[in-house]
């Protein structure tokens, strides 16, 4: 049997997400694999960032004689053992890790300006509705 090691399309239109899969090559492209070694997202804004790849599982497919893909023998000569781009790859990661924290940080403190302006408002709308019985109160003694 003849392994390759290729990507598997998935994800939705125009949000397209890929598998790094070792599999049969008479199998179709989205059909069975026989292991799943990485993934490749080519939508994350971070270029080096795409990437993931399992190293002992790639090299042990390359040992045991698998064949990449074009486009995979790319991401593997960057990203997999020994790759060219393994620091601008941890770098990468570690700046969308802070913004992402960043963002999680921002939507956090909106939240919670959000439920102090509606506690302020139900005072405000408490008040006033005392304030109106008070009112009618004091018109019925009159």
């Amino acid at each position: 049997m003849a392994v390759r090691i290729r990507m598997k399309k998935l994800g939705r239109k125009h949000r397209p997400f890929f598998r790094i899969c070792a599999t049969d090559a008479r199998s179709p492209r989205d059909g069975r694999v026989i292991e799943e070694l990485g993934t490749y997202d080519p939508m994350i804004p971070e270029t080096d960032a795409r990437v993931t790849l399992n190293v002992e599982r790639v090299q042990y497919w390359l040992g045991v004689g698998a064949q990449p893909s074009e486009k995979v023998a790319v991401l593997i000569k960057k990203y997999g053992p020994n790759g060219t781009h393994l620091q601008q790859q941890k770098e990468a990661i570690e700046r969308l890790q802070q913004k992402h924290a960043m963002r999680r940080a921002a939507a956090q403190q909106a939240a919670a300006i959000a439920g102090q302006r509606k506690a302020l408002r139900e005072g405000a709308e408490e008040g006033a509705e005392s304030a109106t019985a008070e009112d009618a109160a004091d018109a019925a003694t009159d």
